[in-house]
């Protein structure tokens, strides 16, 4: 059983950059496609980008095209969300997920607890 944790959330201001990190452990992390979703407040979940198990093919959303950027480490286990040129309508609990080259949300098999982006103004 694939086991993922998200770190590197916080409060930001708005034109400001973070960097999610998702460590997985309990399985062979280079054999799984990987993905970052985001829940804003009293909305859905949302695709936000995905990653192939090589990490040579990427796909986004267009809300956040050009300003995030999904990457993978499989020597160390772990993906991540390169998040720039925030803004407040970025606020949302972020997501990892794995097991799945796509933007369905219900096509991934392993999801990470989430962690808290708060974009100020």
């Amino acid at each position: 059983q694939v086991q993922l944790v998200e770190s590197g959330g916080g409060l930001v201001q708005a034109g400001g950059s973070l960097r999610l990190s998702c460590a997985a452990s309990g399985g062979v992390f280079s054999s799984h496609d990987m993905g970052w979703f985001r829940q804003p407040p009293g909305k859905e979940r949302e695709f936000l980008a995905t990653i192939s198990r090589s990490g040579s093919f990427t796909s986004y959303a267009d809300p956040v095209k050009g300003r995030f950027t999904i990457s993978r480490d499989n020597a160390k286990n772990t993906v991540y969300l390169q998040m720039n040129s925030l803004k407040p309508e970025d606020t949302a609990v972020y997501y990892c997920a794995g097991g799945y080259f796509g933007t369905i949300a219900s096509r991934y098999d392993y999801w990470g607890q989430g962690t808290q982006v708060t974009v100020s103004s």
